[in-house]
C-alpha cells in the first residue's frame, strides 16, 4: 500500500509525540510510527523537566499531568559520609511553580501525549508499525517503508522525522553519521523496592570503582549502578551474589532489599554512547533527539532535550509545511537553533566525567572535588545553576502560540 501525509515520523517516544501533537495542532498532517504496540518499557528515562512541564501547562495538560502517579524531586544530593550531604542542584530555586523534576513512568506521559494529539483530526499514530526504510525520488527523502499489523507498505510525506533514538534507522538510511566522543563509563538499571520513609532526593553514592544513582519512584527505587565500558560480561561471569553484595555495599540502609534482584536478568545493561550529527538534515529529512544527539544519562537531561527539539522543530516547521516549502534551509535552522544548548550540555557531561566519576571509577577520590564542595557548601545560592541547567536547559523552547490551550 502508498498512503499519503505531510509529515512521517518515526518514533513514539517524547520527542515524536510532542513533535506529532504540536505540528497537528497547526493543522499539519501528520503520522507517527511506533514500532511497540504499546508504550510500556522498564528503565526508559522518566525525568519531567520543570521546563517540560511547563510546556504541558502551556499545552492546557497541566492538570491532566499532575493527576499521574509521580514523584518529585526537589534537589540532587550527594552523601559524604556519617550526617554530611551537600546539595548540588536545588531546584526549589527556579522560579515559581516549576520547582522539582516530576519522576513520571514515559508510558503514563506518553499516553497523555497520544491521548491529546488523537483529538486533532489530522494527527495518526501507527502503533505495532516499524518504519524499515526510506524512500527516495530524484535525491529526496520521499517517505518511508514500513512493517505493521496488515503486512508492509509505503508512506509519502514531504518531511519525514527520525525520532527513532540513539540506534535511528532514519539517520542510517539517511547517509548521516554522528561523530563519536569517548564514554568510559555504562549503566545497569535494576529496581529496588521503595518505601513510603525514602527521601525524595537523587542520590548518588560512591564507593570504590563503583558508583550508584538512586531514584525514588511511586512505589520502587530506580537505581543506575555506573561502571567501566566494557564491563557487562565481567559483572554478569561473578553473578547475581556477587552483584548484589556490591549494591549493599554501597547501600547498607537497603540491605534487606537486595534480594528482590532475582538474578542478572534483572538487570539492563546500558551501552552509554556520547555523539551529534554535524548535519541534522538531508533533503526530506530531519533528526532530532538522540537521532541527532546521543546523551550522557549524567544529569538526566535526554528527554528534556529531545522534547525542546521537537518544540524548536514544530514551531520552525509549521508554517513552511503548510506552505509546501519545508526544504534545505528551513530544516537546517532546527539545528542553528539547538546547536548550542546540545553542544554545552555534552561539554558539561565529558566534564562531569571526568572530574566526578572518573575519580571515583579509580578510587582516587569518593566524592566530588574538594573546590567544588566547598562553593557548594558555603554558598548555596550556586546550586541554583547546575538545578538550572538541568530543570530549564540553555535555551528553553516554549509552546508556539497555534499550539496553545
Amino acid at each position: 500500500m502508498t498512503e499519503k501525509t505531510t509529515c512521517l515520523i518515526a518514533g513514539g517516544g517524547p520527542a515524536g509525540m510532542v513533535l506529532g501533537l504540536l505540528l497537528a495542532r497547526a493543522g499539519v498532517a501528520v503520522t507517527v510510527l511506533e514500532k511497540h504496540d504499546d508504550f510500556l518499557r522498564d528503565f526508559r528515562g522518566d525525568t519531567v523537566h520543570p521546563s517540560t512541564v511547563r510546556l504541558l501547562d502551556e499545552l492546557g495538560l497541566g492538570e491532566e499531568f499532575a493527576a499521574l502517579p509521580q514523584s518529585p524531586l526537589d534537589r540532587v544530593a550527594f552523601p559524604l559520609g556519617g550526617d554530611r550531604i551537600v546539595t548540588i542542584a536545588d531546584f526549589r530555586r527556579l522560579p515559581h511553580p516549576y520547582r522539582s523534576v516530576a519522576m513520571v513512568p514515559q508510558w503514563d506521559l506518553l499516553n497523555l501525549l497520544a491521548g491529546a494529539a488523537n483529538e486533532e483530526p489530522s494527527f495518526t499514530l501507527r502503533m505495532g508499525t516499524e518504519a524499515t526504510g526510506l524512500v527516495r525520488e530524484g535525491g529526496r527523502v520521499v517517505g518511508a517503508r514500513y512493517r505493521g499489523p496488515g503486512g508492509e507498505g509505503e508512506i509519502r510525506a514531504d518531511l519525514t522525522v527520525g525520532c527513532d533514538g540513539r540506534w535511528s534507522l532514519v539517520r542510517r538510511e539517511a547517509g548521516l553519521v554522528p561523530a563519536e566522543f569517548p564514554v568510559g563509563i555504562d549503566a545497569w538499571w535494576f529496581r529496588l523496592p521503595g518505601s513510603p520513609e525514602d527521601a525524595m532526593a537523587l542520590t548518588p553514592r560512591a564507593g570504590r570503582g563503583r558508583f550508584l544513582i538512586v531514584i525514588p519512584r511511586e512505589g520502587y527505587l530506580q537505581v543506575a549502578y555506573i561502571g567501566r565500558k566494557g564491563n557487562d560480561p565481567d559483572l554478569r561471569a561473578r553473578g547475581v551474589e556477587a552483584f548484589r553484595a556490591d549494591v549493599a555495599e554501597l547501600l547498607p540502609e537497603l540491605a534487606d532489599r537486595v534480594d528482590s534482584i532475582g538474578s542478572m536478568d534483572d538487570v539492563k545493561h546500558l551501552d552509554i554512547r556520547l555523539n551529534r550529527l554535524h548535519r541534522w538534515h538531508a533533503e526530506g529529512v530531519l533528526c532530532i533527539g538522540d537521532a541527532a544527539h546521543a546523551m550522557s544519562p549524567l544529569g538526566g537531561v535526554g528527554i528534556n532535550l529531545a522534547v525542546q527539539d521537537a518544540v524548536a522543530a514544530a514551531t520552525l516547521l509549521a508554517e513552511p509545511l503548510r506552505r509546501g516549502t519545508a526544504d534545505g534551509r528551513a530544516l537546517a535552522r532546527v539545528r542553528a537553533r539547538r546547536l548550542a544548548p546540545t553542544a554545552v550540555v555534552q561539554r558539561l557531561q565529558r566534564t562531569m566525567e571526568k572530574i566526578l566519576v572518573e575519580p571515583i571509577l579509580q578510587g582516587r577520590r569518593m566524592g566530588p572535588p574538594a573546590p567544588v564542595l566547598w562553593v557548594l557548601e558555603h554558598l548555596p545560592f550556586m546550586t541554583a545553576v547546575p538545578a538550572r541547567l538541568i530543570g530549564l536547559g540553555l535555551r528553553s523552547e516554549h509552546a508556539p502560540e497555534f499550539a496553545r490551550r
